[in-house]
């Protein structure tokens, strides 16, 4: 694949993206590259169900958050093996043949192209789950409509300050009202089979970072006011990894009274869907990034 002028994400670099090169901001080309595909069980219930979400860890990204648990693909960009759209389309027939309840495409902003054209070549039967760090144009969002089931961004930050000192990303907040706006005109309500899969709809997650839980509920009280037509997972599990050890203020878990302080906004502000125990807070949740299922 050839991408002549890269807008995909809200960077909006516009550089060539070469097949196996490119010189935007995510530093990928515009050939797919996967660290991971393999069932994966610990996302939200209706997400992973009993049988596992077919999760495709994608390399490289466009945010490249410090305390990023995916560091070693998402930043450092050490494992990876560059594939094509059609194999792509092939490993998503694969996941849903050994039974994945959904077929998860994790970090995939940058490498939309190539993953609308695989969706166009194949298009699972089971829900397909756009899980993003909701850093995403909606014009870019537009190119997937009627091809994704189910959109999971994260909804990190409510101030600019925060987004451009974790994430690199001043214009955070603006970008990631936006998209989800557009996330949840696509998928309207949220729709449930009767095994508690989620086959339709928008869910937010929010990750609680140390010391930030005036970010947290300013966060929730921004999606209470955006609609009623999505579902909010709050996270509890955040472990400082990636450079966190540089930044004191969020090197450690949070604190069971900052937890409960969100949990709390959240029950009143009326917000429906997963709350996260706070001792989920382990690296033993993340995968071991080692190319399984990715074809040699």
């Amino acid at each position: 694949m050839r991408i002549e002028s890269c807008r995909l994400c809200p960077r909006e670099c516009g550089v060539l993206r070469e097949a196996e090169s490119g010189a935007g901001f995510c530093g990928m080309g515009a050939d797919p590259v996967v660290a991971r595909a393999a069932l994966h069980y610990w996302e939200e219930p209706c997400i992973s169900g009993t049988k596992g979400s077919g999760a495709i860890f994608f390399t490289g990204c466009s945010l490249q958050c410090v305390f990023c648990q995916n560091y070693e693909i998402s930043t450092e960009r050490s494992v990876g093996k560059r594939i094509t759209p059609q194999e792509l389309a092939g490993i998503f027939r694969r996941l849903e043949e050994e039974g994945a309840e959904t077929v998860n495409l994790v970090n995939p902003t940058h490498f939309v192209a190539a993953v609308r054209e695989a969706l166009l070549l194949y298009k699972p039967s089971v829900p397909v789950v756009y899980n993003s760090g909701g850093y995403d144009r909606p014009e870019t969002l537009r190119a997937l409509e009627g091809l994704i089931d189910v959109y999971l961004p994260d909804w990190k930050y409510a101030s600019r300050e925060l987004g451009e000192l974790y994430s690199g990303a001043a214009n955070y907040c603006t970008a990631v009202k936006k998209a989800v706006a557009e996330m949840v005109r696509q998928t309207g309500p949220a729709i449930f089979n009767d095994k508690g899969i989620l086959l339709k709809g928008t869910l937010v997650r929010h990750l609680i970072l140390p010391g930030n839980t005036r970010n947290s509920i300013q966060v929730l009280e921004e999606i209470a006011a955006l609609s009623g037509d999505l579902l909010v997972s709050l996270m509890a599990q955040y472990v400082p990894c990636g450079r966190a050890e540089q930044y004191p203020e969020i090197n450690r878990r949070i604190t069971a009274r900052e937890y409960d302080k969100v949990q709390q906004r959240l029950f009143g502000l009326g917000l429906e869907g997963f709350v996260q125990e706070r001792g989920s807070a382990k690296k033993d949740y993340i995968p071991p990034f080692n190319l399984e299922g990715v074809p040699i």
